[in-house]
């Protein structure tokens, strides 16, 4: 009944809801001959008209080889008209869409006469601008109230976007693709996320988030993908920009420490230094952008008690503090060979050194006895290097390319953690040692063939990644340290993929139907010494469709119906046999027997365009087999609790996206955002091997939940611009458990000086210090609940300068 009485609700709000056209400039082109000779025509006027009007909108003459290109064209309904003295004036009637930015008109042949014929005129009712409904878009510029911070900490402001345990989460789902200028890159992860949090978002110009992706797009992540595109500036001359941002964080003690313990930061430093440099003359343009992000943060202060079926009880804390230096620099060459060949040299470097000083204090049920005192360092440098080599060459007919791409990512992973493990009865010091280096090399060829109606898009890429990597443990007295299962292990994988697109429009139907042929072979090599894990490894040859079809009822709405197949491959961290050790009693393990989740998604679209704002709806069901999650369970005459990852039953998403946007008044506009969703996650059995076989089994989980996300600007003057936004997000299970509900209230303003060259800004994130995690597990003998104070609210101020 409550799935009933969702789609019921969510069929009522998709009809009453729609979303805004944003203009996109598309470009004509093609060639004209002389239809008996069929001769190339040169020097042919053509003009561009509007069918509703016969008003001239631009126009060309063909070149020496009667090819002719009109550009800069907005969405709707035209007439092509060609003439040339001699030849009889030949017209055709042209509609202009969104989906395609290139439209090949093919030949268009030309009769010889002397008699002027008169125009003909097919007039048809011209149509808005509309997106695919696809993608969202948006310009880190606009996001006021989070300037100056990281990646992670400006995505939690987007519409349909959540942050979740360090993790972006794309409509309650973290199998979330992150893609840096359309690749994937050791820096965000290999299919899944990682390092957002240390990625400065002055570096970056927008945030592309693509719920359906096409054919062309790696199969792997199936709640989306995002695409976060770096700045890059191609003005004529020398430019570039400046800027400076500092903070502090972690402004007053949210709950104060377990006694006994170092104190936790407070009054944390944040700065932020950003140069972006371009000098563009004839052929040659070249870019470079430097960040340097230094942080003090509360990492971690989460508060947990265990229960266990035996009475037993231990209250425990983690804190952590961290100082991370992370330095990104890009930089490059573009080379326009030519008119028709341009070639581009890239390079990456990015180095995050963290330094973890941390305190985990263990208590019986009434504090009166510690049992243990875990404190420790971690020291982590991690450092990437990629660099990409791009071709691209135009054939005559405009938007017609063929892009070739090499890519080559090297990232090492050099991790050391040292332990006082202080009991009551004695006192010793564990260590381990991990190295992890990353070699990935990409192969991409892309080609694109305009047509008359859309375009065909089609390409292969070719994927090598190999992982090696050594733990090696250094137990002392008394150490919950598993020597024993250190070692060496080597991630192997090759990906040979192949896809085709076909995208079709005409003034009523949008259609876009692709498939991408996916092949994996995966082998994973394991120590032959590891007491639990041995080698294993998959393959296999799958399809991954997608298709879109949809209909304008007018011009101001359309609906559009979404199918398509991804996969979530585990990635080397989820079936890593090492145990990690960053909570001494709650240990996390790979399983190298993971295998992939496949993922199904419908969705129905429907928007409306509105004369200032959009109103947009999405009801969509996303159903998986074998989904990947983490358990967590016990062994025998253990308090030690494992969380492994593994394949459970099926599991189901169902909801409905809501993006209301309203310029209420020319100084006010709102964007309100609104997520409902169904999740369920099926009964399941499985077996741990870790450290020792355990069978755990675990009911149906199932929840109502969503989030409320509401952006509010204001343009107190011409020169002033004001940000509010408010956050809720309502209680949603987690493995074996639920998260309880957050709420939050970010705040910004930033003021135009200079001319407009230079631009002051002041913001607060989490302006009432309210945003707490809050969890609870329930487990086989055993259940705890944890209550994480991390460092959430910060102030920053900062200055930028464009020259």
């Amino acid at each position: 009944m409550r799935i009933k009485t969702l789609l019921l609700v969510s069929f009522l709000l998709l009809s009453v809801t729609n979303l805004t056209a944003q203009n996109k400039s598309v470009t004509l082109s093609g060639n004209t001959k002389d239809k008996v000779s069929k001769l190339a025509l040169p020097f042919v006027n053509v003009a561009l008209k509007t069918s509703k009007d016969a008003t001239l909108t631009t126009g060309t003459i063909t070149n020496e080889e009667g090819r002719f290109s009109l550009a800069n064209i907005k969405a709707g309904n035209y007439i092509l008209e060609f003439s040339f003295t001699g030849y009889k004036t030949k017209t055709q009637s042209v509609y202009v869409g969104s989906l395609s930015e290139f439209l090949d008109q093919g030949t268009i042949e030309l009769e010889e006469d002397t008699t002027i014929l008169q125009e003909v005129v097919v007039v048809s009712k011209s149509n808005t601008v509309s997106e695919k409904m696809d993608k969202k878009t948006f310009s880190m510029a606009d996001n006021i109230s989070q300037s100056g911070g990281s990646i992670l900490q400006s995505m939690q402001n987007l519409p349909g976007v959540t942050v979740q345990d360090g993790k972006v989460q794309i409509r309650g789902n973290d199998k979330v693709t992150v893609l840096i200028d359309g690749k994937q890159t050791a820096l965000t992860g290999f299919g899944n996320q990682s390092g957002l949090d240390n990625i400065p978002a002055s570096a970056i110009d927008k945030i592309e988030i693509i719920n359906n992706p096409s054919a062309k797009y790696d199969a792997n992540g199936n709640a989306g993908i995002i695409n976060i595109i770096y700045k890059k500036n191609k003005k004529e001359g020398f430019n570039g920009k400046v800027g400076f941002t500092s903070g502090l964080g972690a402004l007053w003690e949210r709950k104060e420490n377990l006694p006994t313990i170092r104190p936790q930061y407070s009054l944390t430093p944040k700065i932020n230094p950003t140069v972006s440099l371009n000098y563009r003359k004839d052929k040659i343009n070249m870019f470079f952008q430097g960040d340097y992000l230094y942080t003090e943060t509360l990492n971690k202060n989460e508060f947990v008690t265990r229960t266990y079926n035996d009475g037993t009880i231990i209250n425990q804390q983690l804190k952590r503090n961290r100082n991370t230096h992370f330095t990104t620099i890009k930089s490059g060459i573009d080379w326009t060979i030519n008119d028709y060949n341009t070639l581009t040299v890239s390079g990456l470097f990015g180095s995050e050194k963290i330094i973890d000083n941390g305190d985990q204090p263990f208590f019986n049920e009434d504090y009166s006895e510690r049992l243990r005192l875990w404190q420790f360092l971690e020291d982590e440098l991690k450092t990437t290097v990629m660099g990409t080599v791009a071709y691209q060459h135009k054939f005559k007919e405009a938007g017609h390319l063929l892009n070739m791409g090499f890519n080559y990512t090297f990232h090492r992973e050099d991790e050391k953690y040292f332990f006082d493990n202080i009991l009551p009865t004695s006192t010793s010091k564990d260590a381990f040692k991990l190295l992890s280096d990353e070699s990935v090399v990409d192969l991409n060829i892309d080609y694109i063939k305009p047509l008359k109606y859309g375009r065909i898009e089609t390409g292969l890429k070719l994927r090598n990644r190999i992982i090696p990597t050594n733990m090696q443990f250094f137990p002392g007295t008394n150490s919950p340290l598993d020597a024993d299962a250190g070692g060496e292990a080597t991630y192997e994988e090759i990906i040979p993929a192949v896809y085709g697109n076909y995208i079709y429009e005409t003034n009523k139907i949008e259609a876009e139907i692709g498939l991408r042929l996916e092949y994996l072979d995966l082998e994973y090599e394991v120590n032959p010494n590891h007491p639990t894990y041995k080698t294993d490894g998959y393959s296999y040859l799958e399809p991954f469709p997608n298709l879109r079809f949809a209909y304008k009822i007018n011009d101001d709405n359309k609906i559009s119906v979404f199918y398509n197949r991804r996969v979530d491959r585990p990635n080397e961290v989820d079936i890593r046999i090492f145990p990690k050790y960053d909570d001494a009693e709650i240990i996390k393990v790979g399983n190298p027997g993971l295998r992939p989740q496949f993922t199904n998604l419908v969705e129905l679209g429907f928007k409306r365009n509105l004369k200032k704002g959009y109103l947009y709806s999405a009801l969509y069901h996303r159903f998986a087999d074998a989904t990947i999650t983490r358990i967590a369970s016990t062994v025998p005459n253990s308090n030690l609790i494992y969380a492994i990852f593994q394949n459970v039953n099926k599991s189901t998403n169902t909801g409905v996206e809501m993006v209301i946007s309203q310029d209420i008044v020319k100084w006010y506009s709102s964007n309100l955002n609104l997520i409902a969703y169904y999740n369920q996650i099926g009964a399941f059995t499985v077996q741990n091997l870790y450290p020792e076989p355990n069978t755990f089994s675990a009911d149906k989980q199932d929840v109502f939940s969503g989030n409320i996300k509401w952006n509010n600007t204001l343009h107190l003057s011409k020169k002033v611009d004001a940000q509010l936004t408010a956050i809720y997000l309502a209680p949603d299970i987690i493995p074996q458990g639920k998260i309880n509900s957050r709420f939050s209230i970010d705040l910004g303003i930033k003021k135009s000086i200079q001319n407009g060259k230079g631009e002051f800004f002041l913001n607060a994130t989490d302006l009432l210090n309210t945003l707490v995690i809050k969890k609870e597990i329930q487990g086989q003998n055993f259940s705890y609940t944890s209550n994480d104070y991390y460092e959430t609210q910060v102030i920053r101020l900062g200055y930028n300068y464009k020259f």
